[in-house]
């Protein structure tokens, strides 16, 4: 055994896996433990037998950009280790995502808490784009709440660097109700923009505790769009019917966010139709929008372990170190403050897992789906 495969054998013993959680076509999810600690982690076993040349581009995007981006607000790879013909993924493990806190009616949301939320969102996501990465997948399921309110995001199987400005990339990417519409019109160039689009879509959707621009197809998609920001012309949006996948849906007039949006300030609206803007090369980007004035106005963003939480994260949450999500913006857009996550007690803990009207967390891993392109 040379040094390489021993060392591959002490990480596989660092990690333990207690529960079975998920299983598709591509990997398995376990819930697990580390040995020495206890301390509970998420552990997503890739099927490389199952690809005609290896390994599933989703996993080496997953691992690369993950083993590049180290923030509070982005899930943290913990280990790497293969077993026989599998390749294993060791993740923090995390209570709860956005999507199930919007769905839980239980739950009263205060414009504190949207902001604090949003906060986070954009911080991840600036260092993201500040490091070259597209995520190309946001959405509420793929922001995931640690028990002391940290939003992390997560799910990096479609992401990409973009340092090449001139390099042509797939449309075939981003859940449809989150895709901008210059990927549903066939864009093959593009930038940070598009994930600025998404975040929009799940500012609106914490508002309205229901998904902003829910079309049922690529077409109808198009038309949701259309209708609820109006058709755009070729002032709003030069060179949009030169895309490839151009088509004529209707003509819709522009509605006014706030007949929708009635108790959103003036300046959460202002902030969401920079994000909504047709013109990719117009929307703000994660750095300016920290620096928006919906940040630093009244009220200050909730502290995250004040955030509401789904019955589960309840369950789990330990006492920890308040961090302060009323942050100098100067310093967020450094990569925020506040202290480190704390490692939990060792003791057993409930879990979404265990409640069979919850979507898995596994899920948020996004393991049944192959990668779409490239």
């Amino acid at each position: 055994m040379d040094a390489v495969e021993r060392a591959n054998v002490e990480r596989q013993k660092r990690w333990v896996k207690d529960q079975k959680v998920g299983e598709g076509t591509y990997a398995v999810v376990y819930r697990g433990r580390e040995a020495s600690t206890g301390r509970k982690v998420a552990i997503k076993k890739i099927k490389v037998g199952q690809f005609k040349d290896g390994l599933d581009m989703s996993a080496v995007r997953e691992v690369k950009y993950l083993r590049e981006l180290k923030h509070q607000n982005v899930i943290e790879l913990l280990d790497v280790f293969s077993s026989k013909t599998n390749l294993n993924l060791v993740l923090e493990f995390l209570d709860s995502d956005l999507e199930m806190i919007i769905k839980d009616r239980s739950l009263v949301f205060l414009p504190a808490d949207i902001k604090s939320w949003m906060a986070m969102t954009f911080r991840g996501l600036e260092f993201c784009h500040r490091n070259f990465v597209l995520h190309r997948d946001l959405k509420p399921n793929n922001l995931l709440i640690a028990s002391d309110g940290q939003l992390k995001i997560a799910d990096f199987g479609l992401a990409r660097d973009f340092a090449d400005p001139g390099y042509k990339m797939t449309c075939q990417v981003i859940t449809r109700w989150y895709r901008p519409p210059e990927l549903l019109f066939g864009c093959r160039y593009y930038g940070t923009a598009v994930d600025i689009w998404s975040v929009g879509c799940i500012f609106a959707e914490l508002m309205l505790r229901t998904p902003y621009l829910a079309g049922e197809s690529d077409m109808d998609q198009l038309k949701t769009i259309f209708r609820a920001l109006g058709t755009p012309t070729e002032q709003d949006w030069p060179g949009h019917t030169k895309l490839p996948d151009y088509i004529t849906v209707g003509q819709f007039p522009k509605t006014p966010l706030r007949d929708l949006f009635t108790a959103a300030s003036p300046d959460a609206l202002n902030l969401l139709s920079k994000c909504l803007i047709y013109e990719p090369r117009r929307r703000i980007s994660a750095k300016d929008a920290l620096h928006h004035q919906y940040f630093f106005a009244q009220p200050h963003p909730s502290y995250p372990s004040k955030l509401p939480k789904c019955a589960t994260q309840l369950a789990t949450a330990q006492p920890l170190e308040e961090v302060d999500a009323n942050v100098d913006m100067e310093s967020t857009v450094a990569g925020g403050k506040g202290g480190p996550i704390k490692a939990r007690p060792k003791r057993k803990l409930n879990s979404p897992y265990d409640d069979s009207k919850s979507r898995s967390i596994a899920r948020r891993l996004d393991f049944t789906q192959p990668i779409p392109g490239s």
